[in-house]
C-alpha cells in the first residue's frame, strides 16, 4: 500500500502527539519507554474510542521521539531550563508540557526535520492540551529558544 505524501505528514503529526502521551505516561507510571511504545503502537494508534477512530502513527517518528527523548531527557531538560523564565525551573511546569518539550526537544536535537516544522507541530499538539489558550503562546516560545540552541545555524 502506497501512502501519501499529505497521509505521511499526518502521521507524523499523530506520532508526534503519540510521543508527548507516551512521555507523560512514563512519568506518571514509570512505565520503561519499550513498554510505552509497545502498548502505544499495539492498543492506541488508529483505536477507536466510544466511536471516534484515532489517527494511525507513524511508528518511525513514534519511536525515534521516545528512544531520543529517553536517551537524551538530561540535556534535553537543561535545554529547557534554559528557555523557562528561572521561577520555572522544567520541574515545577505540568507533566504535559514536561513531556511535549522532551519530544520536541528530542525532535531538534536530531535535526532531520527543520525547526520550524518542529515548533508549528508542537505548538498544533499545544492547543489540543491547552486549557484556555495561553499555553500554545508559552510553548511557541520556549521551543522557539530551543530550537535556536539547537539548531543555530539555522535561524
Amino acid at each position: 500500500m502506497t501512502i501519501s505524501n499529505n497521509q505521511r505528514r499526518k502521521m507524523k503529526s499523530a506520532a508526534r502527539l503519540y510521543a508527548v502521551q507516551a512521555l507523560f505516561q512514563m512519568e506518571a507510571t514509570g512505565q520503561t519507554v519499550d513498554a510505552v511504545i509497545g502498548e502505544f503502537e499495539d492498543h492506541r494508534f488508529g483505536a477507536t474510542y466510544d466511536d471516534m477512530e484515532m489517527a494511525e502513527g507513524d511508528s518511525e517518528t513514534f519511536r525515534l521521539l521516545m528512544e531520543k527523548a529517553v536517551d537524551n531527557q538530561a540535556s534535553i531538560d537543561q535545554m529547557t531550563d534554559r528557555a523557562l523564565v528561572a521561577k520555572w525551573p522544567i520541574a515545577r511546569i505540568d507533566p504535559t508540557w514536561r513531556a511535549l518539550f522532551r519530544a520536541a526537544g528530542a525532535e531538534l536535537v536530531e535535526k532531520q526535520t527543520p525547526p520550524k516544522v518542529v515548533i508549528s507541530e508542537f505548538v498544533s499538539v499545544a492547543e489540543a492540551f491547552s486549557s484556555d489558550g495561553k499555553e500554545p503562546k508559552f510553548v511557541n516560545a520556549v521551543l522557539d529558544h530551543m530550537a535556536r540552541e539547537a539548531q543555530p545555524e539555522k535561524f
